[in-house]
């Protein structure tokens, strides 16, 4: 028989105990040696890297990434689901972050939202739980030009629905025509009173979106930038965006026209805001969630194994 050693062998033990099912005392038999250096092989295995243990919760999240995040940028909570072939990811993490608000939220609050399809899968995870004096506020302007995101309106309404609460809308669209046209809104009392609320919420929860992907993609593209302003965007490092406001890697925000046609709360009055959840999901929002964490834009992170692993080794790659 080959030294006990011997990384094929170990293999081979592994792949009996932990794939096919075998007892240690099957596995002594077929591989010529004693149960107790069948159990030395397996321990030999796990020592090497052969042999990789994961513990997932029933909640499917994987425990060890959101530790992995939190330290890395010193979040107050993370949710992190783990992935199989079958999941639903989009879904997964909607229902990880419906968990997590009726945990966090308390009668008497105020929610506020902005909009995507993140949370909107967060909003139809919410069944049959109410919350007595609750009220759901926008954070940005309806989106109805935007077909690629749900809008604010519907995820506000349907959440208030489902939880028995009061909702209050932002009656202005997200995107206009010209930065005087935001002024002009903003003067209006009910759109600065809705601003208002927003601004004073308890909780927040922001889709988190990447330049160029998704409605982020659309987003800019609905504006009908001059040549001038879209080579301006482009060149202003802006990589994602919540609530339609653009910042750089670093969650600083650029100035650019994008940023002075979106009626919504600021990237300062969401830091203002005590708990900030940010959920979003897929490789390709790295760069957005990256920028949002490294600004201090969300407090909370909801998202899937592959986008957090995405998020942490950009974040290595950028600190070089």
């Amino acid at each position: 028989m080959p030294a006990a050693r011997d990384p094929d062998l170990l293999a081979r033990a592994a792949r009996l105990y932990f794939l096919e099912d075998r007892s240690q005392s099957d596995i002594a038999s077929l591989l010529g040696t004693t149960r107790s250096n069948v159990s030395r092989m397996l321990r030999r295995a796990r020592e090497l890297g052969i042999v990789e243990i994961r513990i997932l919760s029933p909640a499917q999240r994987d425990n060890e990434l959101e530790q992995a995040i939190r330290h890395r940028f010193g979040l107050d909570a993370a949710r992190v689901l783990a992935v199989g072939p079958d999941t639903d990811v989009t879904a997964g993490v909607g229902r990880l972050a419906a968990t997590w608000l009726l945990g966090t939220l308390r009668d008497g609050q105020v929610v506020a939202l902005s909009w995507g399809n993140s949370l909107h899968a967060m909003v139809r995870a919410v069944d049959g739980a109410r919350q007595r004096g609750v009220e759901v506020v926008q954070l940005v302007g309806g989106l109805s030009a935007l077909d690629t995101a749900v809008t604010g309106h519907d995820l506000v309404r349907e959440l208030a629905e489902r939880m028995g609460a009061q909702h209050r809308y932002l009656h202005a669209p997200a995107l206009l025509g010209s930065a005087e046209a935001v002024q002009m809104m903003l003067r209006e009392p009910p759109v600065a009173d809705a601003l208002a609320a927003a601004k004073a919420a308890d909780i927040a929860l922001v889709g988190i979106g990447t330049r160029g992907v998704g409605s982020s993609a659309a987003l800019v593209d609905t504006l009908n930038l001059s040549t001038h302003e879209r080579a301006q965007f482009e060149a202003s490092g802006a990589v994602g965006d919540v609530c339609g406001r653009f910042y750089d890697l670093d969650g600083n925000e650029p100035t650019t026209a994008v940023g002075q046609r979106v009626l919504a709360v600021s990237l300062d009055d969401l830091r203002r805001i005590p708990i900030v959840a940010g959920v979003a999901s897929g490789a390709d929002k790295a760069p957005g969630i990256l920028g949002a964490l490294r600004g201090r834009v969300v407090d909370v992170l909801v998202c899937d194994e592959t986008a957090c692993r995405a998020v942490l080794r950009l974040d290595e790659r950028s600190a070089a």
